[in-house]
């Protein structure tokens, strides 16, 4: 289980007054973008002292997710960009949602399978970038090839 970065630096943010939200990004964009976790931790300790005398209830919501936010800094850091957030997770069950939703009953499971299916390989026209292109795909795709390539059936 792993925390959306994105979800936890907008939580952050609520928690402070405006004047300091630029403040507080930079400092928590040092704590997601450490290269490991024993640096990770050095930098949120700077952060929580900078910040607990005028935001103890932000402090204390790094330190209750610090548990889920830690598996995203075992990752390397090509591999961060594409992985810091889940929207692109959420968008698809909600698109998945409202196929099911729309079409209310399936008479067995092998074409309720079939209309996921469906739903997953329809591009969204609608959107700034239709094609699903990650920027430094190639440099990505290296990475998870020498990271994980027994699982991605590479050869």
């Amino acid at each position: 289980m792993q925390t959306c970065v994105v979800h936890l630096v907008r939580n952050s943010l609520r928690f402070a007054s405006m004047k300091h939200w630029k403040a507080i990004a930079a400092d928590v964009k040092e704590i997601y973008q450490a290269s490991t976790i024993p640096a990770a931790e050095a930098r949120f300790d700077e952060f929580a002292e900078a910040w607990t005398g005028q935001y103890p209830a932000m402090i204390e919501m790094w330190r209750r997710a610090w548990g889920e936010f830690t598996p995203f800094l075992e990752f390397p850091l090509e591999l961060r960009k594409i992985v810091y957030t889940t929207n692109a997770i959420e968008s698809l069950n909600a698109r998945f949602r409202q196929a099911v939703r729309r079409r209310g009953h399936f008479p067995n499971e092998q074409s309720a399978l079939k209309v996921l299916y469906l739903v997953a390989r329809q591009r969204q026209h609608n959107r700034t970038n239709p094609t699903g292109e990650t920027a430094g795909w190639k440099g990505i795709l290296n990475v998870l090839a020498m990271t994980y390539g027994d699982r991605l059936g590479l050869n």
